[in-house]
Protein backbone atom coordinates (compact mmCIF):
# COMPACT_ATOMS: atom_id res chain seq x y z
CA UNK A 1 0.00 0.00 0.00
CA UNK A 2 1.20 3.82 -0.59
CA UNK A 3 1.24 6.41 1.93
CA UNK A 4 2.23 9.33 -0.61
CA UNK A 5 0.99 10.20 -4.16
CA UNK A 6 1.45 12.67 -7.18
CA UNK A 7 -1.75 13.15 -9.22
CA UNK A 8 -1.45 14.24 -12.45
CA UNK A 9 -4.89 15.69 -13.92
CA UNK A 10 -5.73 16.40 -10.54
CA UNK A 11 -8.74 18.72 -11.53
CA UNK A 12 -10.94 16.28 -13.78
CA UNK A 13 -13.02 13.37 -12.91
CA UNK A 14 -10.46 10.65 -12.29
CA UNK A 15 -8.03 13.53 -10.44
CA UNK A 16 -10.69 14.25 -8.32
CA UNK A 17 -12.25 11.09 -7.33
CA UNK A 18 -8.94 10.10 -6.51
CA UNK A 19 -8.45 13.06 -3.91
CA UNK A 20 -11.93 11.56 -2.40
CA UNK A 21 -9.77 8.68 -2.02
CA UNK A 22 -6.55 10.01 -0.71
CA UNK A 23 -8.83 12.17 1.70
CA UNK A 24 -10.53 8.55 3.14
CA UNK A 25 -7.06 6.29 3.20
CA UNK A 26 -5.26 9.45 4.96
CA UNK A 27 -2.75 9.31 2.39
CA UNK A 28 -0.41 12.35 1.73
CA UNK A 29 -0.25 14.04 -1.51
CA UNK A 30 3.08 15.44 -2.83
CA UNK A 31 2.25 17.14 -6.13
CA UNK A 32 -0.69 18.00 -8.33
CA UNK A 33 -1.10 19.04 -12.12
CA UNK A 34 -3.81 20.62 -14.22
CA UNK A 35 -3.85 22.56 -16.63
CA UNK A 36 -6.00 25.66 -16.74
CA UNK A 37 -8.59 25.63 -13.87
CA UNK A 38 -7.24 27.80 -11.20
CA UNK A 39 -9.82 27.67 -8.80
CA UNK A 40 -10.29 24.39 -8.44
CA UNK A 41 -6.53 23.70 -8.30
CA UNK A 42 -6.58 26.46 -5.22
CA UNK A 43 -9.00 24.39 -3.65
CA UNK A 44 -7.51 21.74 -3.77
CA UNK A 45 -3.74 22.94 -2.77
CA UNK A 46 -5.63 24.79 0.26
CA UNK A 47 -7.68 21.26 0.94
CA UNK A 48 -4.51 18.91 0.68
CA UNK A 49 -1.23 21.11 0.84
CA UNK A 50 0.98 19.68 -1.78
CA UNK A 51 4.77 20.50 -1.76
CA UNK A 52 4.51 20.70 -5.73
CA UNK A 53 1.56 22.73 -7.96
CA UNK A 54 1.91 22.69 -11.87
CA UNK A 55 -0.27 24.45 -14.10
CA UNK A 56 0.70 23.77 -17.98
CA UNK A 57 -0.67 26.74 -18.80
CA UNK A 58 1.68 29.29 -18.22
CA UNK A 59 -0.82 31.90 -17.62
CA UNK A 60 -2.87 30.02 -14.95
CA UNK A 61 0.69 29.20 -13.32
CA UNK A 62 1.13 32.47 -12.73
CA UNK A 63 -2.40 33.24 -11.46
CA UNK A 64 -1.82 30.14 -9.34
CA UNK A 65 1.46 31.66 -7.48
CA UNK A 66 -0.44 34.67 -7.08
CA UNK A 67 -3.34 33.38 -5.40
CA UNK A 68 -0.84 31.11 -2.94
CA UNK A 69 1.67 32.92 -2.51
CA UNK A 70 0.37 33.09 1.41
CA UNK A 71 1.47 28.89 1.42
CA UNK A 72 5.03 27.32 0.84
CA UNK A 73 3.45 25.28 -2.47
CA UNK A 74 5.70 25.68 -4.79
CA UNK A 75 3.47 26.53 -8.42
CA UNK A 76 5.28 25.84 -11.52
CA UNK A 77 3.92 26.35 -15.51
CA UNK A 78 4.63 24.46 -18.60
CA UNK A 79 4.65 20.89 -19.62
CA UNK A 80 7.92 19.92 -18.57
CA UNK A 81 7.29 20.58 -15.07
CA UNK A 82 4.73 17.56 -15.20
CA UNK A 83 7.85 15.52 -15.04
CA UNK A 84 9.00 16.97 -11.87
CA UNK A 85 5.48 16.42 -10.63
CA UNK A 86 5.59 12.67 -11.33
CA UNK A 87 9.34 11.86 -9.92
CA UNK A 88 8.21 14.37 -6.28
CA UNK A 89 10.98 11.96 -4.13
CA UNK A 90 8.38 11.27 -1.54
CA UNK A 91 5.50 10.27 -3.45
CA UNK A 92 5.59 5.86 -4.09
CA UNK A 93 2.71 6.17 -6.70
CA UNK A 94 1.71 8.44 -9.58
CA UNK A 95 -1.90 9.01 -10.46
CA UNK A 96 -1.63 9.50 -14.18
CA UNK A 97 -5.15 11.32 -14.80
CA UNK A 98 -3.85 13.41 -17.64
CA UNK A 99 -5.78 13.59 -20.82
CA UNK A 100 -3.65 12.73 -23.89
CA UNK A 101 -0.12 11.98 -25.22
CA UNK A 102 0.77 14.84 -22.66
CA UNK A 103 1.34 11.85 -19.79
CA UNK A 104 3.65 9.90 -22.00
CA UNK A 105 7.08 11.91 -20.80
CA UNK A 106 6.25 12.42 -17.13
CA UNK A 107 5.05 8.67 -17.05
CA UNK A 108 8.73 7.46 -18.68
CA UNK A 109 10.23 9.81 -15.72
CA UNK A 110 7.98 8.27 -12.99
CA UNK A 111 9.24 4.80 -14.27
CA UNK A 112 12.80 5.62 -14.03
CA UNK A 113 12.33 6.80 -10.40
CA UNK A 114 10.89 3.39 -9.64
CA UNK A 115 7.56 4.81 -9.16
CA UNK A 116 4.28 2.65 -9.05
CA UNK A 117 2.03 4.02 -11.82
CA UNK A 118 -2.03 4.25 -11.16
CA UNK A 119 -1.87 4.41 -14.98
CA UNK A 120 -5.63 6.41 -15.77
CA UNK A 121 -4.08 7.80 -18.98
CA UNK A 122 -4.73 5.49 -21.50
CA UNK A 123 -2.88 7.20 -24.57
CA UNK A 124 0.59 6.93 -23.07
CA UNK A 125 0.36 2.85 -23.88
CA UNK A 126 -1.77 3.19 -26.71
CA UNK A 127 0.99 5.05 -28.31
CA UNK A 128 4.06 3.91 -27.05
CA UNK A 129 2.92 0.94 -25.09
CA UNK A 130 6.12 -1.05 -26.15
CA UNK A 131 8.86 1.66 -24.97
CA UNK A 132 6.15 1.95 -21.43
CA UNK A 133 6.26 -1.84 -20.45
CA UNK A 134 9.98 -2.49 -21.66
CA UNK A 135 11.38 0.77 -19.25
CA UNK A 136 8.80 -1.07 -16.40
CA UNK A 137 10.46 -3.80 -16.75
CA UNK A 138 13.69 -2.34 -16.93
CA UNK A 139 13.53 0.22 -13.57
CA UNK A 140 11.65 -2.36 -11.44
CA UNK A 141 8.89 -0.54 -11.69
CA UNK A 142 4.94 -1.39 -11.22
CA UNK A 143 1.91 -0.34 -13.09
CA UNK A 144 -1.24 -0.64 -12.12
CA UNK A 145 -4.04 0.03 -14.09
CA UNK A 146 -7.16 2.33 -12.61
CA UNK A 147 -9.56 2.40 -16.21
CA UNK A 148 -12.08 0.18 -14.79
CA UNK A 149 -11.95 -2.24 -17.67
CA UNK A 150 -8.28 -2.81 -17.47
CA UNK A 151 -8.66 -3.04 -13.47
CA UNK A 152 -11.20 -5.74 -13.58
CA UNK A 153 -8.84 -7.70 -16.00
CA UNK A 154 -5.97 -6.71 -13.38
CA UNK A 155 -7.78 -8.50 -11.00
CA UNK A 156 -8.93 -11.25 -13.11
CA UNK A 157 -5.40 -12.38 -13.68
CA UNK A 158 -4.10 -12.52 -10.49
CA UNK A 159 -4.46 -15.49 -10.10
CA UNK A 160 -3.27 -16.83 -13.56
CA UNK A 161 0.37 -18.71 -13.66
CA UNK A 162 1.02 -17.60 -16.68
CA UNK A 163 -0.16 -15.41 -19.75
CA UNK A 164 -0.18 -18.97 -21.84
CA UNK A 165 -3.05 -19.92 -19.85
CA UNK A 166 -5.21 -17.13 -21.21
CA UNK A 167 -7.59 -17.83 -23.76
CA UNK A 168 -8.62 -14.37 -24.38
CA UNK A 169 -9.41 -11.16 -22.65
CA UNK A 170 -13.02 -9.97 -22.96
CA UNK A 171 -13.82 -5.73 -22.87
CA UNK A 172 -16.51 -4.78 -22.10
CA UNK A 173 -18.48 -2.04 -23.27
CA UNK A 174 -21.42 0.13 -22.10
CA UNK A 175 -21.90 1.19 -25.65
CA UNK A 176 -22.33 4.92 -25.54
CA UNK A 177 -25.01 7.03 -25.48
CA UNK A 178 -26.26 5.93 -29.23
CA UNK A 179 -26.37 2.66 -28.74
CA UNK A 180 -28.84 0.81 -31.38
CA UNK A 181 -29.19 3.34 -33.41
CA UNK A 182 -28.66 3.57 -37.19
CA UNK A 183 -25.64 5.22 -39.12
CA UNK A 184 -27.98 7.88 -40.30
CA UNK A 185 -29.81 8.46 -36.59
CA UNK A 186 -26.17 8.67 -35.05
CA UNK A 187 -25.06 11.34 -37.79
CA UNK A 188 -27.28 13.50 -36.79
CA UNK A 189 -26.49 13.67 -33.00
CA UNK A 190 -24.55 16.40 -31.74
CA UNK A 191 -22.29 17.57 -29.26
CA UNK A 192 -24.83 17.89 -26.36
CA UNK A 193 -26.35 14.13 -27.06
CA UNK A 194 -23.14 12.39 -27.42
CA UNK A 195 -22.33 13.83 -23.72
CA UNK A 196 -25.04 12.23 -21.91
CA UNK A 197 -23.13 9.21 -21.56
CA UNK A 198 -25.67 6.28 -19.58
CA UNK A 199 -23.54 5.10 -17.08
CA UNK A 200 -20.66 7.21 -16.26
CA UNK A 201 -19.72 10.69 -15.38
CA UNK A 202 -16.40 11.76 -17.30
CA UNK A 203 -14.86 14.46 -19.12
CA UNK A 204 -15.88 15.32 -22.45
CA UNK A 205 -13.26 13.90 -24.50
CA UNK A 206 -13.29 10.38 -23.07
CA UNK A 207 -16.90 11.04 -23.25
CA UNK A 208 -17.01 11.75 -26.93
CA UNK A 209 -14.50 8.52 -27.29
CA UNK A 210 -17.31 6.25 -25.81
CA UNK A 211 -19.99 7.59 -27.67
CA UNK A 212 -17.75 6.55 -31.41
CA UNK A 213 -16.43 3.81 -29.46
CA UNK A 214 -13.16 5.12 -30.18
CA UNK A 215 -12.26 4.69 -26.33
CA UNK A 216 -13.08 1.10 -26.27
CA UNK A 217 -10.73 0.93 -29.57
CA UNK A 218 -7.83 2.73 -27.58
CA UNK A 219 -8.70 0.20 -24.85
CA UNK A 220 -7.92 -2.66 -26.85
CA UNK A 221 -4.85 -1.41 -28.06
CA UNK A 222 -3.79 -0.61 -24.40
CA UNK A 223 -4.84 -4.48 -23.60
CA UNK A 224 -2.60 -6.05 -25.63
CA UNK A 225 0.05 -3.54 -24.35
CA UNK A 226 -0.18 -4.23 -20.76
CA UNK A 227 -0.61 -8.05 -21.50
CA UNK A 228 1.92 -8.41 -24.14
CA UNK A 229 -1.01 -10.38 -26.56
CA UNK A 230 -2.04 -10.55 -29.51
CA UNK A 231 -4.68 -8.34 -31.11
CA UNK A 232 -7.13 -12.09 -31.84
CA UNK A 233 -6.64 -12.62 -27.93
CA UNK A 234 -8.75 -9.41 -27.23
CA UNK A 235 -11.97 -8.68 -28.15
CA UNK A 236 -15.35 -6.50 -26.93
CA UNK A 237 -18.53 -7.06 -25.89
CA UNK A 238 -21.36 -4.51 -25.52
CA UNK A 239 -22.35 -4.33 -21.67
CA UNK A 240 -25.18 -1.48 -21.08
CA UNK A 241 -25.17 -2.21 -17.73
CA UNK A 242 -21.57 -1.68 -17.06
CA UNK A 243 -21.78 -3.85 -13.62
CA UNK A 244 -19.45 -6.80 -15.43
CA UNK A 245 -16.59 -4.48 -15.91
CA UNK A 246 -14.16 -7.26 -18.13
CA UNK A 247 -13.20 -10.73 -17.99
CA UNK A 248 -10.68 -13.30 -18.63
CA UNK A 249 -11.67 -16.62 -20.72
CA UNK A 250 -8.76 -19.41 -19.86
CA UNK A 251 -8.00 -22.04 -21.76
CA UNK A 252 -10.02 -24.51 -20.01
CA UNK A 253 -13.33 -22.50 -20.75
CA UNK A 254 -13.22 -21.14 -17.01
CA UNK A 255 -14.35 -17.53 -17.44
CA UNK A 256 -13.60 -15.05 -14.63
CA UNK A 257 -15.04 -11.59 -14.54
CA UNK A 258 -14.76 -8.28 -12.25
CA UNK A 259 -18.14 -7.01 -11.11
CA UNK A 260 -18.75 -4.06 -9.00
CA UNK A 261 -21.36 -0.51 -9.40
CA UNK A 262 -20.25 2.01 -11.91
CA UNK A 263 -17.93 3.57 -9.33
CA UNK A 264 -14.38 4.81 -10.67
CA UNK A 265 -13.36 5.01 -6.58
CA UNK A 266 -13.14 1.14 -6.36
CA UNK A 267 -10.14 0.31 -9.49
CA UNK A 268 -8.97 3.78 -7.94
CA UNK A 269 -8.54 2.51 -4.26
CA UNK A 270 -6.98 -0.75 -5.41
CA UNK A 271 -4.11 1.13 -7.66
CA UNK A 272 -3.55 2.53 -4.24
CA UNK A 273 -4.00 -0.76 -1.78
CA UNK A 274 -2.78 -3.03 -4.30
CA UNK A 275 -1.60 -6.32 -3.62
CA UNK A 276 -4.16 -5.82 -0.42
CA UNK A 277 -7.58 -4.67 -0.75
CA UNK A 278 -8.62 -1.89 1.62
CA UNK A 279 -12.35 -0.89 3.20
CA UNK A 280 -14.47 1.29 1.12
CA UNK A 281 -17.30 3.33 2.34
CA UNK A 282 -18.89 3.40 -0.76
CA UNK A 283 -22.13 1.23 -1.84
CA UNK A 284 -21.36 -1.98 -3.00
CA UNK A 285 -22.81 -4.03 -5.56
CA UNK A 286 -26.48 -5.51 -4.80
CA UNK A 287 -26.95 -8.63 -7.30
CA UNK A 288 -30.56 -8.77 -5.76
CA UNK A 289 -31.46 -5.38 -6.98
CA UNK A 290 -29.09 -4.89 -9.80
CA UNK A 291 -30.83 -5.18 -13.67
CA UNK A 292 -30.62 -8.38 -15.56
CA UNK A 293 -26.89 -8.89 -17.25
CA UNK A 294 -26.74 -9.10 -21.06
CA UNK A 295 -24.31 -8.39 -23.42
CA UNK A 296 -24.56 -8.05 -27.34
CA UNK A 297 -21.53 -7.76 -30.36
CA UNK A 298 -20.44 -4.31 -31.32
CA UNK A 299 -21.66 -2.87 -34.26
CA UNK A 300 -18.45 -1.83 -36.44
CA UNK A 301 -20.15 -0.42 -39.40
CA UNK A 302 -22.30 2.08 -37.53
CA UNK A 303 -19.48 2.97 -35.26
CA UNK A 304 -16.21 2.46 -37.51
CA UNK A 305 -13.87 3.94 -35.04
CA UNK A 306 -13.54 0.50 -33.21
CA UNK A 307 -12.52 -1.47 -36.28
CA UNK A 308 -10.49 1.69 -37.28
CA UNK A 309 -8.36 1.31 -34.00
CA UNK A 310 -8.39 -2.85 -34.69
CA UNK A 311 -6.71 -1.65 -38.12
CA UNK A 312 -4.29 -0.21 -36.27
CA UNK A 313 -3.25 -2.17 -33.78
CA UNK A 314 -3.07 -5.05 -36.80
CA UNK A 315 -0.94 -3.02 -38.21
CA UNK A 316 1.77 -1.73 -35.15
CA UNK A 317 4.53 0.94 -35.66
CA UNK A 318 3.41 4.43 -35.42
CA UNK A 319 -0.19 3.75 -36.59
CA UNK A 320 -1.48 3.74 -33.35
CA UNK A 321 0.01 6.82 -32.43
CA UNK A 322 -1.53 8.52 -35.18
CA UNK A 323 -4.25 7.19 -34.43
CA UNK A 324 -5.00 8.28 -31.31
CA UNK A 325 -3.05 11.93 -32.04
CA UNK A 326 -5.93 12.44 -35.13
CA UNK A 327 -8.81 11.03 -32.63
CA UNK A 328 -7.36 14.16 -30.27
CA UNK A 329 -7.85 16.33 -32.85
CA UNK A 330 -11.06 15.35 -34.46
CA UNK A 331 -12.57 14.88 -31.12
CA UNK A 332 -11.99 18.45 -30.43
CA UNK A 333 -13.32 20.03 -33.42
CA UNK A 334 -16.53 17.79 -33.24
CA UNK A 335 -16.78 19.32 -29.00
CA UNK A 336 -15.50 23.29 -30.62
CA UNK A 337 -18.77 22.53 -32.82
CA UNK A 338 -16.73 22.78 -36.15
CA UNK A 339 -17.34 19.32 -37.39
CA UNK A 340 -19.83 16.84 -37.85
CA UNK A 341 -19.92 12.87 -35.68
CA UNK A 342 -18.82 11.06 -38.43
CA UNK A 343 -16.53 13.48 -39.44
CA UNK A 344 -14.38 12.07 -36.67
CA UNK A 345 -14.08 8.44 -38.14
CA UNK A 346 -13.41 10.74 -41.48
CA UNK A 347 -10.36 12.45 -40.38
CA UNK A 348 -8.45 9.84 -38.20
CA UNK A 349 -8.75 7.42 -41.37
CA UNK A 350 -7.30 10.37 -43.79
CA UNK A 351 -4.39 10.53 -41.33
CA UNK A 352 -3.77 6.70 -41.01
CA UNK A 353 -3.99 7.06 -44.96
CA UNK A 354 -1.74 10.17 -45.05
CA UNK A 355 1.02 9.60 -42.56
CA UNK A 356 3.33 6.77 -43.04
CA UNK A 357 4.17 3.89 -40.69
CA UNK A 358 7.60 3.26 -38.91
CA UNK A 359 7.94 -0.16 -37.22
CA UNK A 360 9.61 -0.75 -33.79
CA UNK A 361 10.03 2.95 -33.36
CA UNK A 362 11.84 4.71 -30.86
CA UNK A 363 10.45 8.10 -28.49
CA UNK A 364 11.40 10.76 -31.07
CA UNK A 365 9.36 8.77 -34.01
CA UNK A 366 6.34 8.54 -31.85
CA UNK A 367 6.31 12.12 -31.06
CA UNK A 368 7.03 12.52 -34.88
CA UNK A 369 4.10 11.19 -35.74
CA UNK A 370 1.71 12.00 -33.23
CA UNK A 371 2.20 15.63 -34.86
CA UNK A 372 2.01 14.54 -38.36
CA UNK A 373 -1.13 13.12 -37.57
CA UNK A 374 -2.30 15.91 -35.82
CA UNK A 375 -1.44 18.45 -38.50
CA UNK A 376 -3.09 15.88 -41.12
CA UNK A 377 -6.50 16.40 -39.43
CA UNK A 378 -6.21 20.36 -38.91
CA UNK A 379 -4.22 20.77 -42.19
CA UNK A 380 -1.73 22.78 -40.79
Amino acid sequence: MTNTISILGSTGSIGRQTLDVAEQMGLRVAALTANSSVERMEAQCRRFRPRLAVMTDESAAKDLAVRLADTDIKVLGGFNALEEAATAPEAGTVVTAVVGMVGLKPTLAAIREKKRIALANKETLVCAGELVMDAADTYGAEIVPVDSEHSAIFQCVQGCAGRREIRRLILTCSGGPFYGMTRAEAGKMTKADALKHPNWKMGPKITVDCATLMNKGLEVIEAMRLYRLPLEQVSVVIHRQSIVHSLVEYRDGAVLAQLGTPDMRLPIRYAMTYPHRGESPEESLDLLSCPPLTFAAPDRETFPCLRLAEAAAAAGGTACAILNAANEEAVGLFLAGQIGFYDIPRLVEKARASVSVTQAPDLEEILAADREARRAVLGK
